[in-house]
C-alpha cells in the first residue's frame, strides 16, 4: 500500500510539473531568456517598450514599434502641467539637434483634445512628433507623475527612465548617452 502512494504521489507530482510547463496560450516571442538575450515586454528598465497604436494630431495612426531600428525619447505630458510646459523647450531643441543622429523625440499627450494640443504647439512654435492618448498607454505605462520619459533604445529595449522634467538640454544629452550610439 505504501508503495501504491509512493507511487501515485510521483506520478501526480510529475504530472503537474508537466501541465505548469504547457499552456496553448503562450506567446514565446516575448519570453525572457537570460541565454539568448532575449527581452520581454513591459514598462521598465530591461524591458521591450510596450508597442501602441495613437493618432497622431492630424488623425493618422503611429505605433512606437514603426520606430524600431531608431532610439526614441518617449515623452508622456499634458498641456496644463507646468513642469511639462518648461521642459517642451528643451525637447524641441534636444530633437531639433538629435534627429540627425536618428533619435526621435515623441510626445505622448495623455489627455488633451486635437485641437487644444495643436494649438499650443503652434502657441509655443513647438514642432515635436505629437500623439494623443486617452489614457490606456499612459495606465499600461504605469505613469502617476507627469512628465515621465522613457529612453528606448534602437531594438526597442527600455534602457531609462526619468519621471519630472529635465532641468537642462545638458542633463537630456547625459541620459541619451544611454541609446544613441
Amino acid at each position: 500500500m505504501k508503495n501504491t502512494l509512493k507511487i501515485f504521489y510521483c506520478l501526480s507530482l510529475v504530472g503537474a510539473l508537466l501541465m505548469a510547463g504547457c499552456s496553448s496560450n503562450r506567446n514565446t516571442s516575448d519570453r525572457t531568456s537570460s541565454i539568448a538575450g532575449i527581452v520581454t515586454s513591459g514598462n521598465q528598465i530591461g524591458n521591450r517598450a510596450l508597442d501602441f497604436q495613437l493618432p497622431n494630431l492630424d488623425g493618422q495612426i503611429v505605433s512606437l514599434s514603426s520606430f524600431r531600428g531608431k532610439p526614441v525619447l518617449l515623452n508622456f505630458w499634458a498641456t496644463w502641467c507646468g513642469p511639462c510646459r518648461s521642459e517642451m523647450p528643451l525637447l524641441q531643441q534636444i530633437n531639433q539637434t538629435w534627429s540627425g543622429k536618428g533619435l526621435i523625440v515623441l510626445e505622448v499627450e495623455i489627455q488633451g483634445k486635437a485641437s487644444e494640443v495643436r494649438q499650443f504647439m503652434t502657441d509655443n512654435n513647438l514642432s515635436l512628433p505629437t500623439i494623443l492618448d486617452g489614457g490606456a498607454v499612459t495606465e499600461t505605462y504605469g505613469i502617476t507623475v507627469i512628465p515621465a520619459s522613457y529612453l528606448v533604445d534602437k531594438d526597442g529595449v527600455i534602457r531609462q527612465i526619468v519621471r519630472g522634467a529635465f532641468p537642462s538640454t545638458a542633463a537630456i544629452e547625459k541620459q541619451l548617452g544611454k541609446i544613441v550610439p
